[in-house]
């Protein structure tokens, strides 16, 4: 079975604050997000929103993009997901 990786990025109703993260399933995580059924940041600032995604192949690439993300200024982040999702729509809906 092939298994894949994502790295994403969520935000809240208003776009003011980012989350980055890693999963091997998509779907569930934000699903978890969404449903705060997690305590911790993306419950406490009301993360909902899946904005951006990559995917790869290994557990190893996936976590090093993770982080060369999370190290990214505001601004790049922002600028990384205008590149492919300029509406800021919810990505979600189409998983």
């Amino acid at each position: 079975m092939e298994r894949h990786f994502y790295v994403y990025i969520m935000t809240n109703k208003n776009n003011t604050v980012l989350y980055t993260g890693v999963t091997n399933d998509l779907k569930r995580r934000c699903y978890e997000h969404k449903n705060k059924m997690i305590d911790g940041f993306t419950s406490k600032y009301n993360i909902s929103k899946l904005v951006y995604c990559e995917l790869f192949e290994t557990v190893g690439s996936a976590i090093t993009r993770e982080k060369q993300i999370k190290k990214f200024s505001r601004q790049k982040k922002v600028n990384l997901i205008n590149e492919s999702n300029p509406e800021w729509n919810d990505l979600y809906v189409d998983l």
